[in-house]
């Protein structure tokens, strides 16, 4: 039976995941924000702080040793032997910062949207709203996990960042490369001088439902996503706009007033508060959080005499909490 020395096996166990990865597979490595990386073959995979996680199939582990076992099924002695380069591994090479582009990598979609539709028909979504997302390739379900994918798209219709929301699970992320630049969002047909503001995809999509069931066009005034709600400055006039806003305005010069539709929890209201106060003064602003519930999907499940029980809740209330402290 082939041996190992035991300090040969707790030196390998001192290797992290990020560092084998940047030394040893660096085409696998990507980026994801801040210090936080995924791979290319395991989008759900997310590194960060000396820890890993894969959070499609609930394991996770510290080093690149637990990796190599957990999500490669090496043995543990194939593991030990590729990490000590007994197993003829070629030297560790350099990575350099500035060679990690950042690209979004989407989920591949499913041939068939029955679930997503559900999905959002569960939750009080107005058919036709889901059929005008599924159509422009705003809304989609993955092929693999069948998730909700909400995609965002920069002017020229190229995808630029992508949500992804757990139907059946409570699974919540963004697609590796995401750029929050350019977060879901449904522009107005016309040129129009409102933009409202909304903290999720889900949010933006049941307001329009919302003006639809009261007879209003949804599509005549700029609905826009932010991604999640970024935590505002301890001092608030130190505060920035969020990049999401700040990019959407930029691109839409005739946008006058912005009416905010956060959160009715002590986060949405202080970014309401924060964004409010460093907006330029050229920008009329309003504020009008959901009528009832929480956010506005409560509001219109509670409208709709929608019921919203266990893991459904779960997810309405977790669905921007890993959001909210990378949103800048």
């Amino acid at each position: 039976m082939p041996y190992i020395a035991p300090e040969v096996v707790q030196e390998v166990k001192r290797m992290d995941l990020l560092t084998y990865l940047k030394n040893y597979e660096p085409y696998e490595l990507v980026h994801f924000s801040g210090n936080t990386y995924t791979t290319k073959t395991h989008d759900s995979l997310k590194i960060s702080n000396g820890k890993w996680m894969w959070w499609s199939r609930g394991i996770g582990g510290r080093s690149a040793l637990d990796y190599l076992i957990k999500v490669r099924d090496y043995t543990f002695m194939e593991a030990v032997e590729t990490l000590a380069g007994l197993a003829g591994v070629k030297p560790p090479v350099s990575l350099p910062a500035e060679k990690q582009t950042k690209k979004l990598l989407l989920p591949e979609p499913c041939h068939y949207q029955t679930r997503v539709v559900s999905y959002l028909r569960g939750r009080g979504i107005d058919r036709e709203i889901v059929d005008f997302c599924l159509r422009t390739g705003r809304v989609y379900e993955s092929g693999r996990y069948h998730n909700a994918v909400f995609v965002g798209r920069d002017r020229e219709g190229k995808p630029r960042y992508a949500a992804i929301r757990g139907i059946m699970t409570d699974f919540i992320g963004d697609a590796s490369g995401s750029d929050k630049n350019y977060s879901f969002s449904i522009p107005a047909e016309g040129n129009s001088r409102k933009a409202h503001l909304f903290e999720s995809a889900i949010d933006l999509l049941s307001y329009a439902t919302l003006l639809k069931m009261d007879g209003q066009d949804w599509r005549a005034e700029h609905l826009l996503s932010l991604a999640g709600v970024y935590q505002p400055a301890k001092e608030i006039t130190q505060s920035k706009v969020p990049v999401a806003l700040s990019r959407f305005l930029k691109e839409h010069p005739e946008v006058q007033g912005i009416v905010f539709h956060l959160d009715n929890d002590r986060a949405g209201r202080s970014a309401t508060e924060a964004i409010r106060t460093v907006l330029p003064e050229k920008y009329h602003t309003e504020n009008e959080p959901p009528a009832g519930g929480k956010d506005c999907n409560d509001a219109l499940c509670i409208r709709l005499g929608i019921g919203i029980t266990g893991r459904e809740k779960q997810r309405g209330n977790q669905k921007e909490s890993s959001e909210r402290s990378s949103v800048r």
